[in-house]
């Protein structure tokens, strides 16, 4: 099994072009509103005719073993790394139940385990 995960600190995102390829090949139709504040631009995604909480569309929802995630990061290499990101594809053997454990937005994969406190 393929997973996706971030090796840089900052956190899992995906680059605006990797997103819209990822909704293209979903079949997803979106909308793209673009906010500007504080002098920063920021693109803002929903399904299409939804354009509230619950037609947002954000990179985080996606599954990471996702076969159209790793489709994409897999084509466009480090072009699929959002901000402060750097997205790698990590494989598993597939009866592996597994987590993503991370620090800081830096990632691994992990088996999943029992764990008391």
């Amino acid at each position: 099994m393929k997973i996706v995960i971030n090796q840089n600190f900052g956190g899992f995102s995906l680059s605006d072009e990797a997103f819209e390829r990822y909704l293209t090949l979903k079949g997803i139709d979106y909308e793209l509103k673009e906010c500007n504040e504080y002098s920063i631009v920021t693109k803002i995604y929903y399904r299409k005719g939804q354009n509230n909480d619950e037609g947002l569309l954000w990179d985080h929802h996606i599954e990471r073993n996702d076969p159209i995630l790793v489709q994409v990061v897999e084509e466009m290499g480090d072009k699929s790394d959002g901000t402060c990101a750097s997205l790698k594809i990590v494989e598993i053997p597939n009866d592996v139940e597994w987590h993503i454990h991370e620090y800081d937005g830096r990632e691994h994969v992990a088996e999943n385990h029992r764990t008391w406190y």
